[in-house]
């Protein structure tokens, strides 16, 4: 299992501890993750293969050919499978012996750079196998990519389960814990795609006495968000958390959250979604990429069409006036975490694919 730029470790760690508890040998390659702990390796060995030299973006650059040649020199796997592939006019021409499998969590970047869908489109039909999260993502590669239709694999996203035992879990910090109205909450890195002035934009049109935390790791300028609070007339009950949140904090974020949104611009799918299900919290989300077929699907969350701050502040008028409607959503996440989307599941299908690829 490779992660060159440890782009998603909770990810890599909820498939690699399903995997190794099927009786997979899993080793992990990935790099240092700069923002705080990783999961502890549950049956799965865990090694820093990429950027031990470290340093910033561009030193991480030059270093990456070197390891993915280091990487072609260990024994071969009997599957390689990585889940990012970060500079893929290089990846392609670097891929390790054996089956290689790619699980595209970014089905197609947001702000591509000059020649990187094309790069990105041989990559595709280079490997031997690529992994959407959705129908959603299956269509995009087919119908705006021409990637070859046999090569692409839908296994559902899983339910990030680990998250609510992870030991010494903190408490909130005491200004939050003293809030005593409803919570809505909108957590993740903060991007413009994520819709968060979207979102400040319904919450104070919304009736409801409650209070708006946005809870993340900034990558996009705060202060127009907090002028936008101020300018609706909200900014006593939005409050930004812009720091990085780890795995102990996180749990109590979402336990106290009466609702968790995010009314994003564009996606496929989100890791904070399945965190969200994880802690069987009610959803409201935008009909965007995979978030329709969570909606519809399975009923484990309310959709309303992206862009549109009205249909937002109806959806959470109603959903916090309703209990009864978020104890279905909470159910319905529930249901989720211990059926489809648990990752027991989604190791069989995986596993199902990798022997496939070995056996042929």
């Amino acid at each position: 299992m490779i992660d060159p730029a440890a782009y998603t470790p909770p990810y890599d760690h909820a498939l690699c501890s399903a995997l190794a508890a099927r009786g997979e040998q899993v080793e992990l390659l990935t790099s240092h993750f700069r923002h705080g702990e990783r999961p502890a390796p549950d049956g799965y060995q865990l090694r820093d293969h990429f950027y031990r030299l470290g340093g910033p973006l561009p030193l991480r650059a030059l270093q990456h050919p070197v390891d993915m040649l280091r990487l072609r020199r260990l024994p071969a796997a009997d599957v390689t499978h990585f889940q990012w592939m970060p500079i893929q006019d290089i990846d392609r021409r670097l891929l390790p012996r054996g089956p290689v499998v790619l699980t595209a969590h970014d089905v197609i970047p947001r702000e591509p750079r000059p020649g990187q869908l094309g790069a990105l489109t041989e990559l595709y039909n280079k490997v031997d196998a690529v992994i959407v999260h959705s129908e959603h993502g299956r269509g995009v590669l087919t119908e705006q990519l021409g990637v070859a239709a046999e090569r692409i694999h839908v296994i559902p996203h899983g339910v990030f389960d680990y998250l609510t035992r992870v030991p010494g879990a903190t408490p909130l910090p005491p200004e939050l814990a003293a809030v005593e109205r409803p919570v809505v909450l909108q957590f993740g890195l903060m991007r413009e795609y994520k819709g968060i002035d979207l979102m400040i934009e319904a919450f104070a049109a919304a009736e409801t006495d409650a209070e708006l935390w946005v809870v993340g790791m900034a990558r996009m300028p705060t202060e127009p968000l907090r002028d936008l609070a101020v300018a609706h007339g909200v900014a006593e009950r939005v409050r930004f958390v812009d720091r990085f949140v780890s795995d102990s904090e996180l749990g109590a974020f979402f336990e106290r959250a009466d609702l968790v949104t995010l009314p994003y611009r564009q996606i496929d799918q989100s890791g904070v979604l399945f965190t969200a299900l994880a802690f069987e919290k009610p959803l409201l989300v935008t009909r965007v990429g995979g978030f329709g077929e969570i909606a519809d699907r399975f009923g484990a969350a309310e959709a309303v069409a992206p862009n549109d701050p009205g249909a937002l502040a109806a959806a959470i008028t109603r959903l916090l006036g309703d209990p009864a409607a978020r104890d279905r959503l909470s159910a319905a996440a529930g249901s989720l975490a211990h059926g489809e989307l648990a990752w027991g599941s989604i190791a069989d299908r995986t596993v199902e694919l990798y022997s496939r690829l070995a056996n042929r």
